[in-house]
């Protein structure tokens, strides 16, 4: 019994010394590690090859033309409107982008300077002992009404003054070379409305474009409505400009209201 004993006793430290020497294993989760890379190489391989937005074959303002080559929908407010064919590369569309922005400023300050003038022209002439510029329809001076010479020249001095400042300005801008340039991004926003991220700030300049446009049309109605009628734009619809009780006063006193 002894001698069997110490025979297994020689045995097992025989064999914790064997293996106290043998390299310890490891369980490597290689499928785990396959999949992780695989999943990463993938998305990267995806994001490489993502295919290029696919461009309509037709003008989206008319259908029945094919859209502009140099129309591709980039600028807020491309509709593909260019059945003159103007715009025949991209530094033509910037070039147009960067005027009709420009005229759609002025004609919003225009659309709404016209009323507010043959508002109150008359009564800022009476209080500061002035002659009113409105002729006998209450029309305010323009190309087709006539009664520019009316108008003061320190006037033009001072609004050709400004519009040349302010061009000179926005061609440097242009020419600056800034990556953050658009056409008609002068960097004018003391109140601060306009939107710090990327939707925002499409949504501002479709609006604006928007606004713009109609104002260019509403600014070429007013001139055509006055050289037509005869009478200013405040007098044919007062109901817009005036309160209502004086508006219902003065359609009694034309006739409308019996």
């Amino acid at each position: 019994i002894m001698k069997f004993a110490m025979k297994s006793f020689i045995l097992l430290s025989l064999s914790v010394g064997a293996s106290a020497f043998t390299t310890p294993q490891t369980k490597v989760h290689r499928g785990t590690l396959f999949i992780s890379s695989e999943s990463v190489s993938t998305d990267v391989f995806e994001e490489e090859i993502s295919p290029e937005p696919i461009l309509p074959e037709m003008s989206e303002s008319m259908p029945f033309m094919v859209r502009p080559a140099a129309l591709t929908g980039e600028l807020p407010g491309d509709v593909g409107f260019d059945p003159l064919g103007f715009a025949k590369s991209q530094e033509d569309l910037m070039n147009y982008r960067e005027a009709e922005v420009k005229h759609a400023r002025l004609a919003m300050l225009a659309a709404a300077g016209w009323p507010i003038s043959e508002v109150f022209d008359k009564k800022i002439a009476a209080a500061f002992g002035l002659t009113a510029i409105l002729d006998a329809g209450d029309r305010a001076p323009s190309v087709l009404n006539g009664g520019l010479g009316k108008v003061s020249p320190i006037y033009w001095v001072i609004c050709l003054g400004a519009a040349a400042a302010v061009d000179f300005y926005g061609i440097s801008k242009s020419r600056s070379n800034d990556a953050s340039y658009f056409p008609g991004n002068l960097g004018f926003d003391p109140l601060g409305v306009y939107p710090k991220d990327k939707d925002g700030q499409l949504r501002m300049q479709l609006a604006e474009i928007k606004n713009g446009r109609l104002a260019m049309i509403a600014i070429f109605a007013f001139a055509i409505q006055e050289f037509v009628s005869k009478v200013g734009i405040v007098d044919e619809t007062p109901l817009f400009f005036f309160p209502l009780g004086q508006t219902l006063k003065m359609y009694t006193n034309s006739g409308y209201i019996q």
